[in-house]
């Protein structure tokens, strides 16, 4: 319940004090600062930054599943996976990149709504997992990518990275769309 003279920001209560949670403080801080609030009031700067986001995750997103049909044998049979990889490693990890700090800069204008948000905290949740699913594939299966990415068929664990990574940056895309849908 809000005191007389208390304001409340973005739907949550500010009282000026250390009650509030650690990340719920920072978010809060985030929120009103001079920055935050400029570039959420401005008229074309948030929705720049934005577009510059969606972009950035086409990018990233696009060439990541490039690689994730490869494997799972639909797409550009001819080519060895490892080529393929350092072809397109460059334009995701520049997407990735982008879209890290444009992601960042619509956080920061928004913050103490992101902080309630139900569809950003699920981003936030298959954006780790997304980020682990390589991590763990490059230690285990991709060790032996000599021995496999000449066939037509990729190994089990391969494929189920690949529909494992497809489905992870589609929810990621899903999730961070519905995040206007809990504002």
């Amino acid at each position: 319940m809000l005191r007389k003279g208390q304001p409340e920001t973005a739907g949550l209560l500010y009282d000026g004090t250390a009650s509030m949670a650690p990340l719920q403080h920072i978010c809060q801080m985030l929120y009103d600062s001079g920055f935050g609030t400029a570039l959420r009031e401005s008229d074309n700067a948030f929705s720049v930054v934005e577009s510059v986001h969606v972009l950035s995750i086409t990018l990233t997103v696009g060439t990541i599943v490039v690689l994730d049909l490869r494997m799972l044998g639909l797409v550009l049979r001819s080519i060895a996976l490892t080529r393929l990889a350092r072809s397109v490693f460059p334009l995701a990890l520049s997407g990735f990149g982008i879209s890290l700090v444009s992601g960042f800069l619509l956080f920061w204008a928004e913050a103490a709504k992101m902080y309630t948000n139900p569809a950003f905290r699920v981003k936030m949740v298959l954006l780790v997992l997304a980020g682990l699913n390589p991590l763990i594939f490059h230690t285990t299966v991709y060790r032996r990518v000599q021995e496999w990415e000449a066939k037509n068929i990729s190994p089990w664990r391969a494929r189920a990275a690949a529909v494992s990574s497809i489905a992870l940056w589609s929810g990621v895309i899903v999730a961070g769309r519905a995040i206007a849908y809990f504002r």
